[in-house]
């Protein structure tokens, strides 16, 4: 079975919301014998196959990365330059 996940993690910061999400996919092996919750018990369902994400996944890793993302978004560190060429010419001249 293949996982589908969304790990998302958000915060408000001066008014304004900002989100980070990390997505993938973890496959899973069903051996038999093992206990079988059907989707339609989807409360359960979710219990488990969350239990399996977060038996498996780096979560601490995946928290950190999101946290650094966020602080990011909040506080930019990049900065776009962009040069004011004189445009008004047609190219160089000799």
């Amino acid at each position: 079975y293949t996982v589908h996940y969304r790990y998302t993690g958000s915060k408000t910061s001066g008014g304004k919301d900002y989100s980070s999400t990390q997505i993938g996919t973890q496959s899973y092996t069903y051996t038999a014998g093992d206990p079988f919750v059907p989707y339609a018990n989807t409360e359960a369902f979710e219990a488990i196959v969350t239990g399996w994400l977060t038996g498996s996944l780096d979560v601490p890793a995946m928290q950190s990365t999101i946290s650094s993302s966020l602080v990011i978004k909040m506080a930019p560190v990049d900065t776009n330059l962009y040069f004011t060429w004189d445009t008004s010419s047609s190219g160089p001249t000799e």
